[in-house]
């Protein structure tokens, strides 16, 4: 197992896709950051209920873990995109055939690619959360605040964001499992996670209005993208489920996109 899962790394570490992915979530910290930052002081400075932010929410631990996962949400979907070019790199270049052939236990092909998935999943967040954590303690010091960093809060929302960032490459292994075309399963993950989350959002706003009941909201968070969200928000806030719901959605897609993925690749005709 070792092995395979050395073999999945080497195949991604000599393409230059990777790359750009980490690229793409670099700049997503820094458009993420400013804004974070900017909130933050809102928040702490008494404004926070003009955005909705009140109670534990707009305390300062809070808003630091907020601070200190800047970029999470692109973040995310790029990992996504690594786990769906790990399966469909393999029927893009035409080497399953040899793969499977190498390894004729197809349980453990897939075994591998999903541990290597969660390694480089674990690689992107420690990189992210570090550039995170070295921005966020500065403009904390900048702003006389401490770094926050000994707060329970700051701490679950990190270790919170690591595993969003493992689960969300076992999604995308399990998609590209699913959808074998490249073009295609990277075209529909994307626009379900940047689109279809807005229409989520918005068609469950829509229902708590028709049905008079805010809290019909809370249920968006069937919806993975929302759930790492809701994982990672500071604070209670009445709008939304505990953190502890969205990490328990997480944790179920990731086990049903694993099986999935084993089950779906030990029955296809791969040729």
């Amino acid at each position: 197992m070792s092995n395979l899962v050395r073999s999945e790394l080497i195949k991604i570490r000599t393409t230059s896709t990777w790359w750009w992915l980490a690229l793409g979530a670099f700049l997503s910290i820094v458009l993420a950051f400013p804004f974070n930052a900017w909130l933050f002081n809102e928040t702490v400075g008494g404004g926070g209920e003009e955005f909705g932010v009140t109670g534990d929410a707009a305390s300062a631990p809070a808003q630091a873990a907020n601070l200190y996962t800047s970029g999470q949400y692109l973040g995310l979907m790029f990992v996504m995109l690594i786990g769906i070019l790990m399966v469909t790199n393999e029927f893009f270049h035409q080497t399953a055939t040899t793969t499977f052939l190498a390894t004729p236990r197809r349980t453990a092909v897939i075994t591998s690619k999903l541990i290597a998935a969660s390694l480089l999943g674990f690689a992107f967040w420690l990189v992210t959360t570090l550039i995170d954590l070295g921005a966020g303690a500065a403009f904390l010091a900048l702003n006389d605040h401490g770094p926050l960093l000994g707060e329970w809060e700051v701490q679950r929302a990190l270790l919170l964001n690591l595993m969003a960032y493992a689960i969300w490459t076992v999604l995308g292994v399990g998609i590209g499992t699913l959808i074998t075309n490249q073009l295609g399963a990277v075209i529909t993950a994307s626009v379900l996670y940047l689109i279809g989350t807005q229409v989520v959002g918005l068609l469950f706003l829509l229902l708590a209005s028709w049905l008079d009941s805010m809290a019909v909201i809370k249920w968006q968070v069937i919806w993975p993208a929302a759930a790492s969200q809701i994982m990672i928000t500071p604070g209670e806030n009445e709008m939304l489920p505990a953190w502890w719901v969205g990490a328990l959605v997480l944790i179920g897609y990731a086990l049903v996109s694993g099986i999935a993925g084993v089950l779906i690749t030990r029955r296809r005709d791969i040729s």
